[in-house]
């Protein structure tokens, strides 16, 4: 109880200076995994709040693809640490350009807490201003429904961009303070991404709120490019890339062009993939190289962030959603929990591991959640995916290197719900009445 309130409160970035004093980076908690369980009852209760006031329909899909975009991104964690916090420590065991910060200090805190923020409006800036950043944020955009799951669709290739702001902070701040501010701001933005929440009064003026929040993922033209805060609004305040949530104009969320699919792969790459046709399509190689650091919207002829002209938003608002029937929607988010579960074990525990097998691992949880994407999107083999995949899950718990990966699977009570789940696929019907489709979103 008591480390699950800890976790709580960093979430809210309430731990008082003295409970991050870490002299070492070992001593250092792993909040993030620590609030799994807590992302998961939060996601219950906002469920449970937004049906109440009768808000929202259920939408597997949508919170599939989030979750999913999450699980991805945490796949490289399996093999490397991350290179945001390697590069740190390179550069403070190398550099240092005045006295380093003490780690028990309070100034140190302070000096991190904000720099940590600055570092971060900055990479979420250039992460929408440079096409290559974009290429590894778009994942994050593409959810067309706004609720705490949206803040679990991460990019994979994010963490891979990100480093580059931070090193500044590494002349001075010691790496054990760096990262347990880089989990609290991460974890502040978790609780951001609701619609439950409407206004926060004064506190509206420097922090970010899920107001100022859902302003950012709207594509509405005066959403666009708009309050990349972390923790403090003010950065957008002070340069200029603030706007307030008008009550008059509903938020439409999503990318300004959907990309009209739940494959996990698609979502995380598919802005790479267009870059690379784009390198190739376009004449002259001053605009080739121009793709990679110009803006996601820039042509030959055009602003470095290309058009500020942005399609308007025509209500009801049309969201992707495939006619796939409530049954089979229901049966394959309780199979993708399972796996969600299973995941969780295995990050938890992922040191016990060969990299043999947590590659063999990586390969069999992209094709299940290859599979469950392929059903929400209505592909023709879907099924057929999923009886393969049901027939894997008896199969892989025999293998010496996997077994200890796929414990639950062990269990008699799962063999027989994995060999029900098989027959079932069989007389699930795939289609919903058309009366029942909820493809568009009521003002």
């Amino acid at each position: 109880m008591g480390t699950a309130f800890t976790t709580l409160r960093v979430m809210f970035y309430l731990l008082l200076p003295s409970e991050t004093y870490f002299e070492r980076l070992e001593d250092v908690p792993d909040y993030v995994v620590q609030a799994t369980r807590l992302f998961l009852v939060l996601q219950v209760l906002e469920f449970a709040i937004a049906w109440y006031r009768g808000k929202i329909k259920p939408r597997f899909n949508d919170t599939f693809s989030s979750m999913t975009a999450g699980i991805v991104s945490r796949i490289p964690r399996l093999f490397m640490k991350s290179l945001e916090l390697t590069s740190y420590i390179w550069v403070y065991e190398n550099f240092h350009i005045c006295s380093r910060l003490p780690w028990n200090s309070p100034i140190t805190y302070w000096v991190t807490f904000i720099g940590v923020d600055l570092g971060y409006y900055w990479f979420h800036r250039m992460a929408h201003e440079v096409n290559l950043f974009w290429a590894s944020h778009q994942t994050h955009h593409s959810a067309e429904n706004y609720n705490l799951s949206t803040a679990l669709r991460q990019g994979a290739l994010q963490t891979f961009c990100s480093w580059i702001f931070y090193l500044p902070l590494a002349l001075f701040v010691p790496p054990p303070i760096f990262l347990i501010h880089t989990q609290m701001n991460l974890l502040y933005q978790f609780w951001i991404h609701t619609e439950i929440i409407s206004n926060l009064g004064p506190f509206e003026y420097f922090l970010n709120t899920p107001s100022h929040h859902r302003v950012h993922h709207g594509r509405n033209p005066y959403c666009i490019d708009k309050n990349y805060a972390g923790v403090f609004i003010i950065w957008d305040r002070l340069f200029g890339t603030f706007a307030a949530e008008r009550k008059d104009e509903p938020v439409a969320y999503g990318l300004i062009h959907s990309i009209n699919t739940f494959d996990p792969l698609e979502t995380q790459f598919c802005h790479l993939k267009y870059m690379f046709e784009q390198f190739f399509k376009i004449e002259g190689w001053q605009n080739k190289l121009a793709i990679i650091w110009k803006g996601p919207g820039w042509e030959p002829g055009l602003p470095r962030l290309g058009s500020d002209e942005y399609p308007e938003i025509s209500y009801p608002v049309q969201v992707y959603h495939p006619n796939v029937s409530t049954e089979l929607s229901f049966y394959t988010f309780l199979h993708f929990i399972y796996a969600v579960i299973q995941f969780s074990a295995v990050l938890k525990d992922s040191r016990n591991y060969s990299v043999l097998s947590l590659l063999l691992y990586s390969i069999i949880l992209l094709f299940t959640l290859t599979t469950f994407g392929a059903i929400f999107d209505q592909k023709k083999y879907a099924l057929n995916l999923e009886r393969i995949r049901l027939i894997s899950m008896l199969i892989l718990p025999q293998f010496t290197i996997m077994k200890s990966l796929f414990l639950f699977q062990s269990h008699s009570i799962i063999q027989i719900f994995i060999i029900f789940s098989f027959l079932a696929t069989f007389f699930i019907t795939p289609i919903a009445p058309l009366e029942k489709d909820i493809s568009i979103k009521n003002k």
